[in-house]
């Protein structure tokens, strides 16, 4: 009977060894995160116009009305906070700012002089709310309060015949809304925590009037350029989250 047995044991198929299950990753996107990135920009004066600010009720007094702005790039850095409060859905603050040269035109037709116009810096204070089209990929849109730092400009004529006029740089607060798509990158070497973010924003700011000033003395003319400052930007940027939970890739 024992020899029976034991041959039945050995009989027995072995054992096979299984893996555990694989869980699957577990996202969070609620933490502080850091930015960095560039793009492509357009400025617009937002009908411009030329007036006589010296003159009784020069306030509505329009010489002409002209198109200003132009384009460029820029650099931008930023930093914010997310709370993701539901399966679905992450809202956050954020500031950030963009510098370089978005340069553009500003014009006097009244006395046929131009010049070059910079946006030299714009900086940004917002909330955003996004929706998570998969665990690691979040639409979303945003808006805030935003402020703008121009150059001053030095008009001239078409023909050359050198300085003619200048306006002072200045500075505009305004308000932006806009919107993007950010996703991890992991797939691509990064690490977990890497992400990367492309954003449409428009920034709209205060009017402003510039008086126009005699480059030889600096006297004032009795002419001044007005505009309303329309910025619209479009980015790319490396994000890096700092407490990121997801599981890092490969097998």
């Amino acid at each position: 009977m024992l020899g029976s047995g034991a041959a039945s044991a050995a009989d027995l198929p072995a054992r096979l060894y299984t893996k555990a299950p694989v869980m699957p990753p577990s996202f969070s996107w609620t933490g502080f995160y850091v930015s960095g990135g560039g793009g492509y920009g357009m400025w617009d004066g937002n009908n411009a116009t030329v007036v006589a600010p010296g003159f009784p009720g020069a306030g509505s007094a329009v010489t002409s009305t002209q198109r200003m702005g132009g384009d460029g790039f820029f650099g931008t850095i930023g930093a914010g906070y997310d709370w993701q409060f539901s399966s679905s859905w992450v809202g956050g603050i954020f500031g950030d700012v963009q510098f370089g040269s978005i340069r553009g035109t500003v014009q006097d037709a009244a006395l046929g002089v131009s010049g070059s116009e910079k946006d030299r810096t714009n900086w940004a204070a917002g909330l955003r709310l996004g929706y998570l089209v998969t665990p690691s990929v979040l639409t979303y849109v945003n808006g805030g309060y935003s402020g703008a730092e121009f150059s001053g400009a030095t008009l001239s004529d078409d023909f050359g015949t050198g300085p003619f006029s200048t306006t002072t740089s200045f500075h505009r607060d305004g308000w932006f809304v806009g919107g993007g798509v950010e996703n991890q990158i992991g797939v691509l070497g990064f690490g977990p925590g890497w992400f990367m973010k492309t954003e449409y924003r428009a920034a709209e700011y205060n009017r402003v009037t510039l008086p126009e000033s005699f480059v030889a003395g600096g006297l004032p003319i009795g002419l001044a350029v007005t505009l309303k400052p329309l910025v619209q930007t479009v980015s790319t940027q490396l994000v890096y989250r700092f407490n990121w939970s997801g599981v890092s890739f490969g097998p």
